[in-house]
Parts: structure tokens; C-alpha cells; sequence
């Protein structure tokens, strides 16, 4: 009574869905793929892999097609992915004993998700630098990782629920059956595709996302996952705020909706509001680094530089493996009289990640404060040199500073290379005019040297 199907639904995935079930094969006796109108070759490519394919109208519920495919399945155990996931490795070995030894009825497994950057974040989640031997995932310098239910045992009241971000989860818990860990994870893709595809996908949430609340108008969930929706990724701030405060009405535990809510407010410049709902998502068990930081934040745009150091001295604690905190912990203490720490601070997150332009700008901001101008010239070219993208601003700010440490030539040299890099920036070319008439010439000779 052990044997387990691959449950899924599929359009358009012929790029993807070889891997995806070629890694689900060694584990699975039974395959069964969903389609909900694909117009390429994943029909034919999963017929040819060995799965039973359906064909099923796809109308706007993620958990209606998946309950679809479900109702087909006869596996005794179902595993759930989508066509750009890969099941790790790993569960080859640990599927038999796992279904043989447990009394759970579904197994949260661990997603990684990957992303294009180290410093991405998936809701509020930190990524981690990649680590992964699978090929197909080498070129991703990070991934994200979250949790979801995607083995379980099938039975007739087990089923998917939510038009959008649907799972088995609450259904599960619903009817107080045991969850466990699982001890594998899951390799996703979908969050590095092309920017099309994600603003396609982005339309689709949204539309689900509301259709979902009107269905359940009591669940704080689904406004909380709208809200994400809304402030992520259309910066839909007053609406997200609004279903961010639903979603605490509704569940006053949820404590990343408390979260939210408190940042959303930190940007709103509502310090007092924010820090109160930052305290709520602390007392709710949602302890994080980011919300220790959104506390420095509000701290610190009070003028509250001593509070501010502690919590991000507390930021720190809970993710010492970012820079970030350590930057406004730095800057924290140099605004609050403590130059020597706080420059120690700020030049170690610097060097730690000097690709991130936020680092170098915070050293900037600190050198400029504390009257040490050739300093900030120095520190504000190190960025140039440093970072890959630039804009124009970072050539005039640096150039400004080295026109305030006497060194016109070297301010025009940046300017010059400035206007190499945006040739018709009307803002530069005033600038380098400017300066030489400030120093009484008609025009500067070529940039300097090795400027950048």
C-alpha cells in the first residue's frame, strides 16, 4: 500500500516537462499529466515519457484542475510538482523507508527556488548562495527556499484548495491528519523566467488572487498572498496596505501579515503606526531579521539613533550572514557619535559585497556627515569601480565631492568618462561646463586615466 503517482498540471511546459518527469520517474509508478490547453509539444513529450494524459478545461482555479488531475490518480501516495521543478536526487533513497515507517498523511517538502541574484528575497525570505550539483540549476548564484505540501496520502477527502496558491495543506490540517518533514527537497525554476513570463504570470495571480477573496471573504490568507501581489509586483501600495490590515483583522496571528502591514507603513513615513505592527509581528512568532531591521528603520528616521543600533545589532544576530544590517548598523552609530565603529561597520559591509551599490552609497552618506569629503570622493569612486551599472548620478555626486576637495581636474575626469557612458546626459555636460568656468577655463582636456 505504498506505491506513489506524479500528480500534474501542464500548459505550454515542452521546455521543461523532460527533466521534470525523468526526475520523478525512478520514485513513481504512476504518471498522470493534466493538460489545460497546451499549444506546443508537452502532450506529445509526456505521452512519450510514459504518463497518462488528460485534457481538461482550464477555467481560472489552479485547485479545480488539480483536483481534476487527482481524481484520476490510483497511486496510494501522491506527489505533486510542476513542469519546471525537478525532484532532487536525494528522495531516490528515502521515498521507501519514508512511506513504509510513517504515520503521517502529507509531508511538507522543502522548494528551492532560484533566483538571479544573492540578494533577492521571496516574500521576506533571505536567499541563500547555490550549492546545488544539479546541472541545470549551476548558472544561479542563489536560491530561496519555502515549504509546501506536495506528498500525501490520497483519500477521498483530501483534496486542493484555493483558486490561487492552492495546496493540500489546509485541507490536511483542517481535518487534523499529521504532517511531517520531508526529507528531500524539490528544485524550482519559475521565479528566473524571462520578465514576459513572470508579468504574465503576475496578471494571472492578481486576477485569481481577487476571485479567490470574493470565494472566501473570511480568509486571511488569501488577502495577505494579494497583497504581496499588489505591493510587489504592480506597487499597488494603498491596496496592498489595505489587504495587509484585512489580513491582521482576520487573523490577528498572522504574523507576517503583521509585518507587511508594519513595513508598508515604515514607507508611508507612519513611524508609531509601523512600530506597532512590527511589534505585533514579533509577538505573533514572526521574529526575522527584516522585521528587526524595519524596526532600526523607524528608529532611525525618528532621530532614535540608540534604539535603531539595538535593533540592528538584533538584525545582525538573527542573519549574520548579511551585510545589509551590518551597513545601517554602521551608519546607526556614526549618527549617533560612535565614528570609529560605525565607519568599521560600513567599510566591512562594503568590502563584503561591493556589487551592491546601497553598501557603498550608506559609506558615502556617513563620510559626508562626518566633514570627511575627500574620504567620500574616494569611497564614492571606489562604487564606480566596483559596481556594473551605473547612472548618471553616481558621476555627478562623485565629481561634486571632488570639486569640494579642490580637486577640479579629477572632478571633471569623472565627468568626462560620465558623458562616455551617457553621451548626450544634459545634466553632466552642464556640470563639466560649470566647473571649468568656476575655474576659469573655456574647456578640461580629456578624462583622466583609469578614473573607472
Amino acid at each position: 500500500m505504498n506505491s506513489v503517482g506524479l500528480s500534474m498540471i501542464v500548459r505550454d511546459a515542452a521546455q521543461w516537462l523532460p527533466a521534470c518527469l525523468a526526475s520523478a520517474k525512478p520514485v513513481t509508478q504512476e504518471i498522470v499529466v493534466a493538460d489545460t490547453g497546451s499549444t506546443d509539444a508537452t502532450i506529445s513529450i509526456a505521452e512519450s515519457l510514459g504518463a497518462r494524459v488528460l485534457s481538461i478545461p482550464w477555467r481560472n482555479d489552479f485547485a479545480e484542475a488539480r483536483n481534476a488531475c487527482l481524481a484520476a490518480m490510483k497511486s496510494d501516495w501522491i506527489l505533486s510538482l510542476d513542469a519546471d521543478e525537478i525532484l532532487d536526487s536525494s528522495a531516490l533513497s528515502k521515498f521507501p523507508s519514508l512511506l513504509v515507517s510513517t504515520h503521517a498523511a502529507g509531508f511538507q517538502v522543502t522548494i528551492r527556488n532560484y533566483v538571479l541574484s544573492i540578494d533577492d528575497r521571496v516574500w521576506d525570505r533571505p536567499a541563500t548562495p547555490n550549492d546545488s550539483s544539479l546541472p541545470l540549476a549551476a548558472k544561479y548564484p542563489a536560491f530561496v527556499e519555502h515549504q509546501n505540501v506536495r506528498l500525501f496520502r490520497r483519500a477521498a477527502d483530501v483534496y486542493f484548495v484555493g483558486r490561487v496558491h492552492e495546496s493540500v495543506g489546509p485541507r490536511l490540517v483542517e481535518l487534523g491528519r499529521k504532517l511531517a518533514r520531508a526529507p528531500f527537497f524539490i528544485h524550482h525554476f519559475g521565479l528566473a523566467a524571462s520578465a514576459e513570463t513572470r508579468e504574465r504570470k503576475n496578471r494571472l495571480y492578481r486576477e485569481l488572487g481577487r476571485a479567490k477573496i470574493h470565494e472566501r471573504p473570511q480568509d486571511a490568507q488569501a488577502h495577505f498572498e494579494l497583497g504581496l501581489v499588489e505591493m510587489d509586483n504592480f506597487g499597488n501600495v494603498d491596496e496592498a496596505l489595505l489587504l495587509f490590515q484585512r489580513a491582521c483583522e482576520l487573523n490577528p496571528r498572522l504574523g507576517v501579515a503583521w509585518f507587511f502591514r508594519g513595513l508598508l507603513l515604515l514607507r508611508a513615513g507612519r513611524l508609531a503606526e509601523s512600530l506597532q505592527c512590527l511589534a505585533q509581528a514579533e509577538r505573533h512568532g514572526h521574529a526575522t531579521a527584516l522585521v528587526a531591521e524595519a524596526q532600526g528603520d523607524a528608529h532611525y528616521n525618528s532621530g532614535d539613533f540608540a534604539s535603531a543600533i539595538k535593533c540592528y545589532r538584533l538584525a545582525v544576530r538573527r542573519e549574520p550572514d548579511s551585510p545589509f544590517f551590518e551597513s545601517k548598523l554602521g551608519l546607526a552609530r556614526v549618527r549617533s557619535g560612535d565614528a570609529t565603529a560605525g565607519l568599521r561597520d560600513l567599510r566591512r559591509a562594503r568590502d563584503a559585497r561591493p556589487a551592491a551599490p546601497a553598501l557603498h552609497d550608506r559609506l558615502v552618506l556617513a563620510l559626508v556627515s562626518l566633514g570627511l569629503i575627500q574620504d567620500a570622493a574616494e569611497a564614492a569612486e571606489a562604487k564606480l569601480s566596483a559596481i556594473d551599472s551605473h547612472t548618471p548620478s553616481d558621476f555627478l555626486r562623485t565629481a561634486s565631492l571632488w570639486a569640494k576637495s579642490l580637486d577640479p581636474a579629477r572632478a571633471a575626469a569623472l565627468l568626462q568618462v560620465g558623458l562616455q557612458v551617457f553621451p548626450h546626459n544634459q545634466e553632466l555636460q552642464y556640470s563639466l561646463d560649470e566647473l571649468a568656468r568656476s575655474v576659469g577655463i573655456t574647456k578640461f582636456s580629456s578624462a583622466l586615466d583609469s578614473t573607472t
